[in-house]
Parts: C-alpha cells; structure tokens; sequence
C-alpha cells in the first residue's frame, strides 16, 4: 500500500534574515533577481524578502519585487518581517504593495518582560489590533514568536497563554523560532509534537538556527513532530552562524523522509547557491554539502577505484541531482583509477605502463603541495611522452639559480654531453638568460653551435592551475631549420630549461 505522503511548505528567509548575515547588502536588483530564482526556478513555496521600516533602500526593493510578482500571480508567496507598532508597518505594507506579513511578536517571558516590559494581556491587545488591521485593510498575517525556543524551556505556561490568545485570531501561520539556535534536536521533536497535539488545527513553521551545527537536524525533527513549514536560507546565511540552509535540508527531506515532499527544485539548488555566493560576496567553505565545490570530488585512488567496481564510494548524493558532475582530484593520493578515470573523461585511453608514468607524475606534483587538474593531464602526456622519444645524450644533471636584489642573476651548470662532464657559471639579465650563457660556455669548449633562439613563451594550461604547471614553449632556428620544443615544470625556469634539454638532444 503506498504511502500518504504531506507537503512541508519550503520558506526561503535568505533576503531577510539571510541579509542580516555580518557584511552582506544585496541592491535591489540583486534582491529581484534572487526572488525571482527562488519562486521561478527553485520553486519554493514562500520567500522572506525584507523587514518594513529598515530603509528607502529596503522599500525599493520591495517594491520592485512585490510589481514582479503582481504580474506573475506570485504576491501571495511574498512575505514581509513586520513589528507591533500600531499602524506603521501596515501602512508599510500598503505603500510597498505587499501582501503577506510576518508579525514579530514575543515568544519568550523573558523577551516580554525585560524588552518591551509589558505583561502579556498589554502584548496581546496590541498584537489583536495590528491584525485585525491588517485584516481590514486586505493583508495576511502570519506571526513570529521570537525566543520560542526559550520560552518552550523556561517559560512554557506563557507560550501556551499566547497560543490560547493566538488561535482566535486571523492568522494563518504560527513561526517558531529557535532564535539564538540553543535547541537539540531531542528538544525541537518534544516541543513541537507537544503543540501540535495540542493545536491540531493551526499550521506550525519551524525557524532553525545554526549556533550548534544542528540546524538540519532540528528542522528534521520538526517535520517528524508535525510541523508544517520550513525556514531556510540560500548557503545557510544568517546571523552569527547562519539559518538551516536550503541545500542540505531538502537533499535530507528527500533521502530521509519518504513520508513527506517538498516542491523545491533539486536541479536548481547549485545554480542559485553560485549566484547568491556571488551577489552577497559570502563565500561558502569548499566542503560543504550539496553546493560546496568539493562535496563531489574523490582524491584518493582507492575511492576512484572502488567507483569503478560497482560504485562502491557512492551515496544517494550523486550530483546529477544537483546538476553537478562527479570530479576526480589530482594529487598526491591519487592512484592509477583516479588519473584513468580522468583521463577516460577527456577521451583519452593510455596502455598501463604509460598510466604509471603519468601516474607517478601527478603524485611528485602533489608531494609539493601542487594542485592538478584534469586539463593539466594532456600538457603532463605530451610532456612525459615527448621527453622518451628522444635519445638522451645530453643530459643536464644540476643547476644552481640564484637571484638577488640589485645583482645579476646567476647560474651554476653540471652538464653531460656524451658522457663527457662539464660545470660553469655564468651571469644573465634573468635566470634563464645566465643558464644560456653558462651553455654557451660549454659549447664553445666542445667547439659546438647553439641554435638561435627565436621565440619564447609561457602558457598556464587551459583550465589547469598556475600554483601547478607551466608550459614553455621554445621557437629555436637551427641550420635555416625552424623546431619548437616545450617543458612542463610548476617552475617557468625549470619548464625552459627542459625545453633546452629536449633541443640540444634533438640537435
């Protein structure tokens, strides 16, 4: 028999509370472009926009909103944070063409007590006539009781006196807040299961912070206990250490929980998370989960061998969820399965012995702390394949650069050439120019010519990463004959002077 399975309401509060994360303003073109991939394109249920009262600014972002989502039948899903002040955010409201607010009310005695100083009858008579203005006057209301989560452990008589005032009003949602994020999730399923069993009939959202890390967690359990209604953020932006965020929540809700859906678009997730990392200028750690550039990237070869043989590495969190691809990270860990895997996404397909050079390439790169990436592997093919087609009779054993404020470059070269040892030194106008000149040295001794040089370049592989390889290129002129030869090196020295060994071979 299958399943009943409820709708848990996805509130996005990423351009009112998320805004309030230290450092963050978005323009009111950013906030319209974010609401409209919110409600458009990630399809959640409502979003949070802004608080009324905080400034023109602020008002002009509303109201570009509220005009696009006019035209679009989208008003109702548009909410306002709005304050018991009589008829000042109403008036707010009316002039910003909104049409869903927020009530802040008091969820706490302490909250009640030590801010505001009233009792709760006074609170309560002035909430009533903010809502039934509201009411009047064509708004929604929904109403926040901040400190819920304090109020549920230290003063739990009040929040039922509240609740008991509430649910005779005209409200459509309840929003629990965990405003400072002190709840465990233990407490989250005790508390709201104890609410709705006693207020079967009005509608629950939970609003989770993340002080403790357990945001996710606590809005899991919230669902479980009956709530109705979730409250996240894009990245899980927010105030100290942020709100639930978005991603994660629903990536949970959808592995964890069959017994409930949401509407919010899985596809969509990574998109709006790179866009609002780049509006807000919030950048989020490389390992966080469903959007974080490294949650789909295995480095070590063991992992890359295992996804080989029956995906043995895999998880229910495969990106194409996400509209992601799976990343196989280039380094001193990695194993032949890592590299092929790589390499069998390029299209290239290499016998087992050159697997091992390659191979060995990628690990001496990342024992220096080097990052690879895929598209660096063609450049280090080339590199390694090139350098066993040549003969190796000159053979350039060691150097010495040296490069010093106010001095010359210099060079201290040991060389072979059949054989035969040689060591000079020699200053240049750069590094490379000092080794040139300490090669002439020798070949003037062994009564030998150099080619001319006739052009020098230095190239970051395409896609690859400068802290990783260079690639540079050598134009010589020999014999009226011209010929390129290249050297790969994280060092753009090194990577000429193996182009240099590779041509006095060649000659």
């Amino acid at each position: 028999m299958k399943t009943k399975t409820r709708h848990i309401e996805i509130m996005d509060t990423t351009l009112r509370d998320g805004e309030q994360t230290n450092g963050v303003s978005f323009s009111s073109s950013e906030k319209l472009t974010i609401a409209q991939l919110l409600l458009t394109e990630l399809k959640v249920d409502r979003i949070e926009i802004a608080s009324a009262r905080v400034s023109e600014g602020e008002f002009r972002a509303v109201k570009k909103i509220t005009d696009w989502a006019r035209d679009h039948d989208l008003l109702d899903k548009v909410e306002v944070l709005t304050f018991v002040d009589g008829d000042i955010s109403v008036d707010w409201m009316l002039d910003a063409g909104a049409k869903v607010m927020n009530l802040l009310t008091k969820g706490s005695l302490n909250h009640l007590t030590f801010q505001l100083k009233k009792t709760p009858e006074e609170h309560f008579k002035e909430i009533a006539y903010v809502l039934n203005l509201a009411k009047d006057k064509g708004l929604r209301c929904n109403v926040y009781l901040e400190d819920w989560s304090n109020g549920m452990r230290n003063s739990k008589d009040y929040v039922i006196q509240y609740l008991d005032f509430i649910k005779d009003q005209p409200v459509d949602r309840i929003l629990l807040p965990d405003t400072l994020g002190v709840l465990i999730p233990d407490e989250t399923y005790r508390y709201i299961s104890e609410l709705v069993g006693r207020y079967p009939d009005l509608h629950f959202d939970f609003h989770a912070h993340n002080d403790y890390d357990l945001s996710v967690a606590n809005a899991l359990e919230a669902v479980k206990a009956g709530a109705k209604g979730l409250h996240v953020t894009v990245n899980g932006m927010g105030e100290r250490a942020g709100n639930a965020p978005l991603a994660s929540t629903i990536a949970v809700m959808n592995d964890f929980m069959p017994e409930v859906r949401t509407s919010v678009s899985e596809k969509s997730l990574y998109k709006v998370s790179k866009l609002v990392e780049t509006f807000s200028g919030f950048r989020i750690s490389v390992n966080k989960p469903v959007v974080g550039e490294n949650v789909f990237t295995q480095t070590a070869g063991i992992h890359a061998d295992g996804d080989k043989k029956n995906n043995l590495y895999y998880n229910d969190l495969i990106p194409e969820r996400f509209g992601r691809q799976r990343k196989y990270a280039l380094g001193k860990t990695s194993g032949k399965a890592n590299i092929e895997n790589n390499l069998l996404q390029l299209g290239i397909k290499m016998s087992d012995a050159d697997l091992k050079k390659i191979t060995q390439r990628v690990i001496e790169l990342g024992d220096k702390k080097q990052l690879v990436t895929q598209a660096d592997l063609p450049f280090i093919i080339n590199d390694i394949l090139d350098s066993e087609k040549i003969d190796k009779k000159v053979e350039i054993k060691n150097y010495v650069l040296t490069h010093s404020k106010d001095l010359k470059p210099s060079v201290t070269l040991q060389i072979s050439i059949l054989e035969e040892w040689f060591e000079e030194h020699a200053q240049g106008d750069g590094q490379y120019d000092a080794f040139v000149n300490a090669l002439q040295k020798v070949y003037k001794q062994k009564k030998m010519e150099l080619p001319e040089l006739v052009d020098y370049s230095v190239h970051i592989p395409p896609g690859g990463k400068s802290d990783a390889l260079c690639e540079t290129t050598i134009t010589w002129l020999f014999q009226e004959r011209e010929f390129k030869t290249r050297g790969l090196d994280s060092d753009q020295t090194v990577a000429a002077i193996k182009a240099t060994e590779k041509m006095l071979n060649m000659i």
